[in-house]
């Protein structure tokens, strides 16, 4: 089950209309995954999850549906919007190279 509902992630892209709710929940899945593998724990685990991260998913879906296409111009492309990152960062449990000391 998503943490974040397909109806809350409609209404922060400020979509109306099903045409798109197939795939708005293929990127909440995706985000949720994704924010999972980054702070190295998954979301369903953070019981209740914190609002800044139910922010992030949001985020992270709006950019994954906007950012459709494999290539851009006139843009920078990245994996993450650096919104979603930054409130990551503060539940990221390891960093590549620590070694838990």
């Amino acid at each position: 089950m998503s943490i974040v509902t397909l109806s809350l992630a409609k209404a922060h892209m400020n979509i109306d209309g099903t045409a798109d709710d197939e795939l708005i929940t293929l990127y909440i899945g995706a985000a949720e995954q994704w924010l999972g593998n980054y702070t190295g724990r998954p979301l369903a685990d953070l019981d209740p999850l914190p609002d800044d991260l139910k922010l992030a998913v949001l985020k992270l879906v709006a950019f994954y549906y906007e950012q459709r296409e494999a290539v851009a111009f006139g843009i920078t492309m990245q994996i993450a919007p650096y919104g979603v990152t930054s409130i990551a960062d503060a539940y990221r449990g390891s960093w590549f190279g620590d070694d838990g000391e």
